[in-house]
């Protein structure tokens, strides 16, 4: 048998035991879970870390202000200095768009050790907490880029009070226009739900834990447990260390798709989304060179393979590695086709998979590179090392 044919029939064991036994990571049905009014609304304090978002935010900010919430609830945007006009153009959005009220502080530069979205974070926890004379229940943890229907909020407060869930993070369906944002943001998503099933994580005793950053409905309580955001204050992939941080304190986590929740901030250019991916893809992998080749190599077995095995078979004549690439390429697509529809892509985008993982594999070189030249993990200005280096 020759080396290809044998990595063919391991590729398509891979796809097989993917298909089966990875927590049915393809599947877009895991929303939000059954949920009913609370007898009493909780209170809670939306928080919103800003920085350079004039572009975004009168798509994102009227909608939070919006929000049709039976509770008492306020929002905090935390200009990270902003040199755009950002904090001038929320409170203007607010006096345009009445509704919730709207506080907006500028907390200056982060300390040693802090990324700027974390320090901004805590000062924007830390007044939701010292502002009233009762602090929230929940915290409501969303980027600038991320709109919200009207009955967001009150869909994940009832959610998190019926499941008696901690945290309850919904990924928000980013924007799919461009041709490269349809070539690479689905495969985004299924790539980090392969990472990260589910419903592995929504299980009430996993051990695997991760969030979507853009929206993080938070019990205060916990957050208070788990010391966020002071203990996970130099992470670069910040929403999966804040679900381990609130899981390893015995909170209860819960990961899905949105549906009241999008992402409005545009990637029209490769360059867009590369520098998107390229920032914390070596961070994934703990700055590790060893689990960066394992990575490369997992990558080229799992997508690439398939492709060439099936191709190289027909011209070759060689039945068998055609026979086994060709299906582990079928497996592929067929498991992508659920998150294209789910993002209202065309199913003849399924079988580049392939391509947009070779763009993956290149985007994920890319980041090792940048962190090696001292230029990893940066992001509107600034430049993050790993906690070692710091």
């Amino acid at each position: 048998m020759g080396l290809l044919t044998a990595a063919a029939f391991v590729s398509l064991a891979v796809w097989t035991w993917l298909a089966l036994g990875q927590g049915m990571f393809w599947r877009t049905d895991v929303r939000l879970p059954p949920r009913s009014a609370p007898a009493r609304w909780p209170s809670v304090a939306i928080v919103v870390p800003a920085r350079d978002e004039a572009a975004v935010l009168p798509l994102s900010l009227p909608s939070l202000i919006a929000q049709d919430y039976p509770g008492e609830a306020e929002v905090i945007l935390v200009d990270d200095g902003s040199t755009d006009g950002t904090a001038e153009l929320a409170r203007h959005l607010s006096r345009a768009h009445p509704g919730l009220p709207l506080t907006v502080v500028s907390p200056g530069e982060p300390d040693p050790g802090w990324t700027g979205k974390l320090w901004a974070l805590r000062h924007g926890i830390a007044l939701a907490r010292t502002a009233h004379a009762d602090e929230p229940d929940y915290l409501l943890l969303t980027d600038a880029d991320i709109a919200h229907e009207p009955d967001s909020l009150r869909e994940l407060v009832a959610a998190a009070t019926s499941a008696d869930l901690d945290l309850v993070s919904q990924m928000a369906r980013l924007r799919v226009v461009s041709f490269w944002e349809r070539l690479v943001v689905p495969a985004f998503v299924y790539f980090f739900a392969q990472l990260y099933p589910f419903r592995w994580i929504n299980r009430p005793a996993a051990r695997t834990a991760a969030a979507a950053g853009g929206c993080v409905l938070l019990r205060t309580s916990a957050a208070v447990r788990a010391g966020i955001p002071d203990s996970i204050r130099q992470a670069v992939i910040d929403d999966v260390s804040l679900a381990r941080a609130v899981r390893r304190t015995g909170g209860r986590i819960w990961l899905g798709l949105a549906e009241r929740v999008d992402s409005v901030r545009p990637y029209p250019a490769l360059g867009d989304l590369w520098r998107m991916v390229s920032r914390s893809a070596y961070a994934q992998l703990r700055h590790q060179p060893p689990v960066l080749a394992g990575a490369v190599a997992g990558l080229v077995l799992v997508y690439l393979v398939p492709p060439a095995a099936l191709l190289a078979g027909l011209v070759s004549d060689r039945p068998a590695a055609a026979w086994a690439g060709g299906l582990a390429w079928l497996l592929m697509t067929g498991t992508y086709l659920p998150m294209l529809r789910y993002y209202r892509q065309p199913a003849a985008l399924a079988p580049l998979l392939a391509f947009t993982a070779l763009l993956y594999l290149l985007m994920t070189v890319d980041s090792a590179v940048q962190h090696y030249r001292g230029r990893g993990a940066a992001w509107k200005g600034r430049t993050y090392a790993r906690p070692s280096d710091a």
